[in-house]
């Protein structure tokens, strides 16, 4: 079912609610007033039959003078029953009414007393207990209220119409109030469906930007901009990525085909096959860092307790081995009160890939720096571990940092030195996955200083 579908019945069930427990609030009301008004009506009749029959003696005598039956009733089918004090009956404005309901209430008035009861149908009857001179009457008087039903039938039928006409006006307003809340969501849909992967720069409108519409549209055009990006990203290093590899395909191949074809020595072929091997081990060295940057985004193995001292230790060991003549420097910076703890430096995750991350930064570190290189480990609060890399190097300028974390990407003063632009990248995504962050800091013609935050283990 459509939300507005949903909506204007939800609406409709509401209102509907209320107006039905408000129409038999009145129409309760308007029974019960008429039942009291009525039953008063017939209190009246009988107390004024007491004063014209029983007061003057008239019932005593039997003799009712110039008052004639008929004259006392003023009701609606009204019968009167007068009962005297030995339980007989003394006066009866109808001689075919059957007194049975009457007689069976006699024990049970008192003098001064008022009873209303039904007599089935719609006829409805009191029975009041009259002293008079010591003795006890009893006078029971009955009638039909048809003006108060015909009022109850007519207020019946006007709330059952007008229940009828509100509920229809509640579907239409309820139709038009949940189109003109559903309005926003249309046009945030039609917007949407415009959006496609070659033109992600479009947004969605964000109407008065103050109510809960307006924040889910800034929360879908924060996605958009992430998937922009994204795409752009992926753009770009699909793009780096086939030149990348194109670039030692083209190699090998030619230098196949030129041996298959020219080389008819020895030593010719020897050196065919070695400038082959140099492109393929360029090939494969491309692949392997391609795999691990994927693998860095994949879903990685439950994390452990590592100890970070031992990762920077390991890439350490490999920097020297592969830049023998740079030296490469390890200090301690700020550490807890619980120095003597062999734990000190643990943290939560996978050794392999944080002895990538910070070997990759050595690496850089010690391909461009022009003077010792330092590594410094410490920490930076209570909870947070801190690795700084410093070189002494050409540095980068504000245009290269805005760049370095994309993938296959090179600052112009990296061309002609080894290396594909992935190892950043890489590190970058390594230390996010481990819930840290990596930040550079360059200075042209000063160096360039690389810090990574790892939260320690509890």
């Amino acid at each position: 079912m459509l939300i507005r579908n949903k909506l204007m019945l939800r609406f409709t069930l509401v209102v509907l609610a209320i107006q039905v427990s408000f129409s038999a609030f009145i129409y309760y009301f308007n029974v019960s007033t008429r039942a009291q008004r009525f039953e008063h009506r017939l209190g009246t009749s009988a107390t004024l039959a007491a004063r014209l029959l029983i007061r003057p003696g008239k019932l005593e005598t039997g003799q009712l003078g110039t008052l004639r039956r008929r004259d006392l009733l003023t009701l609606a089918n009204e019968q009167i029953s007068i009962y005297g004090p030995g339980g007989e009956l003394r006066y009866s404005s109808a001689d075919d009414f059957d007194q049975a309901p009457y007689r069976a209430r006699l024990a049970a008035l008192g003098p001064g007393q008022q009873v209303a009861f039904g007599l089935g149908g719609r006829r409805e009857a009191v029975g009041l207990g009259y002293d008079h001179a010591g003795a006890p009457y009893r006078i029971f008087v009955s009638a039909d209220d048809q003006l108060g039903w015909a009022r109850l039938h007519q207020l019946g039928l006007l709330l059952l119409l007008g229940n009828v006409g509100a509920l229809a006006l509640t579907i239409l307003a309820g139709w038009y109030f949940a189109g003109a809340a559903l309005a926003p969501v249309a046009r945030i849909g039609r917007q949407a469906g415009r959006i496609s992967a070659t033109n992600l720069g479009r947004r969605l409108p964000e109407g008065n930007g103050r109510d809960e519409l307006a924040q889910l549209a800034r929360a879908f055009n924060g996605m958009l901009a992430g998937l922009e990006q994204a795409f752009e990203a992926q753009k770009s290093f699909l793009s780096h990525a086939s030149h990348e590899l194109r670039t030692p395909l083209t190699t090998l191949t030619g230098t196949l085909e030129t041996a298959l074809a020219y080389d008819a020595t020895l030593p010719a072929a020897r050196e065919s096959l070695a400038h082959s091997l140099d492109a393929a081990r360029h090939l494969q060295s491309l692949t392997t860092s391609l795999l691990a940057l994927a693998r860095a985004d994949g879903t990685l193995p439950p994390f452990t307790p590592v100890r970070l001292d031992e990762c920077l230790s390991q890439a350490l060991e490999y920097a020297r081995a592969k830049y023998p003549g740079r030296e490469l420097r390890l200090a301690f910076g700020t550490l807890p009160d619980a120095a003597a703890d062999t734990d000190v430096f643990m943290v939560p995750g996978n050794a392999e890939l944080l002895t990538t991350a910070l070997l990759n930064l050595l690496d850089n570190a010690g391909k461009y720096s022009t003077g010792p290189v330092l590594a410094e480990l410490g920490y930076d609060g209570p909870t947070v571990l801190q690795v700084r890399v410093i070189d002494r190097g050409r540095g980068l300028s504000p245009d290269e940092l805005g760049h370095i974390y994309e993938p296959l990407y090179r600052a112009p003063g990296a061309l002609g030195r080894p290396g594909y632009g992935l190892g950043l990248p890489l590190t970058q995504r390594i230390v996010q996955r481990h819930g840290g962050r990596l930040a550079l800091a360059s200075a042209e013609g000063v160096g360039t200083t690389a810090t990574v935050w790892l939260p320690a283990a509890a």
